[in-house]
Order: structure tokens, then sequence, then C-alpha cells
């Protein structure tokens, strides 16, 4: 198995940000000006407001794949941008990501750590319920509005 290491975003890092994730939005969906806002600018739109971005790098392939946590209001976190490239799938580089942000989010205390995605992304879905997150009426309330896409709304339950 190869070694997977989970590192923090660095400046020269944010080219993978955009383009693991151009790449999947675009393989499933289409690019909406909030995700042009983010995937441009991941340092002024995530990073500094007190969020953070981290990469999946396997050794011989380099980095797979990235996730970040969003800052919101009311003290809530995003998880968002999680993509992995199809090259690296089978490689639980997806779940080795998600436990680390989650780790990561949980010791920033939020009052809530949601997501939002879509149906189609059944085994996105199935990681993310496999990992404590629960389909929520109040996460899609809040936060529908945020894409066009997004048609599943959850929440983080282990912090409630």
């Amino acid at each position: 198995m190869r070694k997977v290491e989970i590192v923090p975003f660095r400046a020269e890092l944010a080219q993978h940000f955009q383009s693991i994730n151009e790449q999947w939005i675009n393989a499933m969906f289409s690019m909406e000006p909030l995700d042009r806002a983010i995937l441009e600018d991941p340092q002024g739109y995530i990073v500094d407001p007190g969020g953070q971005v981290w990469f999946a790098v396997v050794d011989g392939l380099g980095v797979v794949g990235t996730c970040a946590l969003l800052r919101h209001e009311g003290n809530a976190l995003e998880l968002t941008k999680m993509g992995v490239l199809e090259s690296a799938r089978g490689l639980k580089v997806g779940e080795k990501l998600l436990k680390r942000v989650i780790d990561e989010a949980v010791r920033c205390r939020p009052d809530l750590l949601f997501l939002l995605t879509n149906r189609i992304c059944a085994p996105a879905i199935h990681l993310y319920e496999k990992n404590g997150f629960v389909h929520c009426p109040k996460v899609k309330a809040r936060y529908a509005n945020e894409y066009e896409r997004s048609n599943v709304y959850m929440r983080y339950a282990p912090l409630t």
C-alpha cells in the first residue's frame, strides 16, 4: 500500500486545489460562481478568514486529493471541495483525507460542521455517513442556496 500523507495548505499547492476540484465538478456538474471564487483564491476565500485546505500526497503519484474547511458565521464550518483524482481511487485517499479534516474541525470546536452535496455522489455520501455525517433538514433550511447543484445536506452528528 502506498503511503498517503495529508499536508496543510501552501501557496504552491493552490493549483492542485483548483485542478482537482475543477475535474470532478466539470465531470458531474457545471462550475458555479461560488466554485470559481473559491477555487481561484483559496488563500483569500478559505485560509485568510480562518479556514483551511488540506492535500493528500501519495508516494509516486504526488498530490491526488484535497478538501477544505470553510468558515461561516455562527461558528459553523463547512467541509467543502473534497476531491480525489481518479488515478488514486481505491487507495483510501478520500477516507484518510476526510478523517484528518474532521479531526481538525473538531479541534476548532464549531457549533456546526456541515457539508452540501448531490445525491448522484453516492459513494461520497456513503463515506460521509460512515464517518458520522447525517442528513439534516436544518442544514438544508440554512444553506440550500449556496449551490444550485446541492440536494443533500448533512451535519457531523458527534458534535451535537
